[in-house]
């Protein structure tokens, strides 16, 4: 693949990944006041966010027999969730939060840490 065809074919990703990112603001920007959608701006994001935790945690098994690594058991997983709850409600900053979790869940996988 030459390289201009490459750039169009990331230029027109990026811009469909765009629009379908801003079509659904300009398409309910009259309708912001309405009271569904204040009702789901309210309650989706804590929604989805524990739905997301409770995926991630959905192989956790602290006492399972057998498990060699710490990344099998989770605890990698439980501590770097602990870390965004926590520098969350300290510093109420999400992309920190995200990226120290993030952060301390990779170094704990790559050292091998077990409790």
């Amino acid at each position: 693949m030459s390289t201009p065809t490459l750039l169009l074919f990331i230029a027109v990703c990026a811009l469909a990944t765009f629009a379908t990112r801003v079509l659904p603001f300009m398409a309910l920007a009259r309708q912001a006041d309405h009271p569904l959608i204040l009702h789901l701006g309210c309650y989706l994001p804590p929604t989805v966010m524990m739905i997301l935790v409770i995926y991630a945690l959905r192989d956790f098994r602290p006492l399972a027999e057998g498990q060699l690594n710490a990344a099998a058991n989770g605890w990698p997983m439980v501590v770097a969730a602990l870390v965004v709850a926590l520098l969350h409600l300290w510093r109420r900053h999400a992309l920190l939060s995200i990226v120290a979790g993030t952060g301390a869940y990779m170094a704990m996988v790559q050292i091998g840490w077990t409790p």
